[in-house]
């Protein structure tokens, strides 16, 4: 990345960094090992907010000289928190509860530096056509659920499963870019619609 960058990301992930270049924020990868466990009861939009600023806190920590940048994501359906499939059989099991339903996607997106924070949660649904189970087997064996809150890709093959979403395409990727770009500013961080160099 760029040397001068205006921003660190308190993420590996690579759909949220084509997302934030996307919007031609300039930043460097933090690489952090952030514990993540949702607490017994723990409501799915207080456990991805607390995730991101968790993120967010111990970046600015190691590096406050820039604004740090955390976010989490997870599905819901029907209540139950679905993260990333431990196995096969889990991650099936998955396919097969989403299938034929409408199920939640929340991205909790944090900026902070020293004192300074700020944050936010967005859901958007999202609805599935039936899977079947043949389906099912033939997405897992692509590998690509593997890595993925409730083992679906929708930026991938996993974009053959949805018949509609009602709300923000990039929050279910990983980063909702309108989102996101009001936090930047409130750090005075430029995304392309605003920088002048």
């Amino acid at each position: 990345m760029s040397h001068t960058a205006d921003l660190l990301l308190a993420s590996t992930s690579p759909r949220r960094r084509e997302l934030l270049a996307q919007i031609g924020v300039r930043f460097d990868v933090l690489r952090l090992d952030v514990p993540e466990e949702r607490a017994p009861d723990e409501a799915p939009a207080a456990y991805v907010q607390r995730l991101a600023l968790a993120k967010a806190q111990a970046g600015s920590r190691l590096r406050p000289e820039l604004p740090v940048l955390g976010a989490d994501t997870t599905v819901v359906c029907h209540g139950q928190v679905l993260e990333k499939p431990r196995h096969r059989a889990h991650g099936l099991a998955m396919l097969a509860q989403l299938s034929g339903q409408c199920h939640e996607v929340l991205t909790a997106v944090a900026l902070c530096q020293g004192q300074l924070q700020a944050s936010c949660v967005v859901t958007t649904q999202v609805h599935f056509r039936p899977i079947s189970i043949a389906e099912a087997e033939r997405y897992w064996d692509s590998e690509e659920p593997a890595d993925k809150a409730g083992g679906y890709a929708i930026q991938g093959l996993g974009a053959v499963f949805v018949t509609a979403i009602e709300g923000s395409y990039s929050n279910v990727v990983g980063l909702p870019l309108a989102q996101t770009a009001e936090l930047l500013q409130t750090f005075s961080i430029p995304v392309w619609s605003l920088r002048h160099d």
